[in-house]
């Protein structure tokens, strides 16, 4: 199923996309176990080149469970014409992967799914992450908002509308819809994605009593947020765990 380009096996460019190959797979593998996927839908995808245009992703239709390295699309986020031959991507993904990766070369991954908690939250009419403790805390100052909800994400000009207001923050909250995550690796994508989705979690629990948040002033959730910075290898030393329990459980993610 995957759409590659001749390049030969040695050669670092290929090494590169092999290792992203993994990794990604990986990633679907890991959605499934805790509980991201949705039925055959959402996408991941990781830019291969440079620029970011030719990007790895998902292909239509396929759960998250079954995905090998091998049967990632290779892409190309400048070429429409990928939605008229018979390994089109589903038009939802093509529409804002595409357009994230042609027009935003700094977000390398991008995740997009509908996990319950995070997709709860974004049907509030405020779906602010308020910082109440230190996992929402994290995100301060890093999370995007669009309420511009038209329905289906499969038009160009809702595609250019979420890469915009995504721009340079790690985390999208797509009202009336889920979440989209962005950054440099799949590792840090996936622990922006592990971390938001517990975040809200707690931040809808902490609504559900009734009772007035204990929001932190701006300043100390500033301080907060900063002080993760020194936590950064942590997403690499989870990701690199659960790959190792994927290699004894499911190694053929990496086929």
């Amino acid at each position: 199923m995957s759409l590659t380009i001749d390049i030969p096996l040695s050669s670092p460019q290929s090494r590169n996309e092999q290792t992203l190959r993994e990794d990604l797979a990986a990633a679907f593998r890991m959605a499934v176990k805790f509980g991201w996927n949705e039925s055959v839908g959402n996408h991941f995808s990781a830019a291969v080149s440079d620029d970011g245009s030719k990007f790895l992703m998902n292909p239509k239709w396929r759960h998250f469970s079954e995905i090998k390295a091998s049967d990632l699309l290779l892409l190309d986020a400048n070429d429409d014409s990928v939605m008229e031959s018979e390994e089109a991507p589903d038009p939802s993904a093509w529409c804002i992967h595409g357009t994230v990766h042609r027009t935003n070369p700094k977000a390398r991954v991008l995740f997009h799914c509908h996990p319950p908690n995070a997709t709860a939250l974004a049907t509030l009419q405020d779906p602010t992450m308020k910082p109440i403790d230190l996992n929402t805390a994290r995100f301060f100052g890093k999370v995007a908002i669009d309420l511009g909800f038209g329905g289906m994400a499969d038009e160009a000009e809702e595609g250019r509308r979420i890469a915009e207001t995504l721009g340079d923050k790690p985390v999208l909250i797509m009202g009336n819809h889920g979440v989209s995550i962005a950054a440099q690796t799949i590792a840090e994508a996936f622990e922006h994605l592990y971390f938001f989705e517990r975040a809200a979690g707690t931040l809808l629990k902490a609504y559900a009593t009734g009772q007035p948040l204990a929001i932190m002033s701006d300043n100390l959730a500033a301080k907060t947020a900063a002080e993760w910075g020194p936590y950064v290898g942590m997403g690499d030393a989870h990701f690199d765990f659960l790959k190792r329990d994927l290699d004894r459980t499911e190694p053929d993610y990496r086929d």
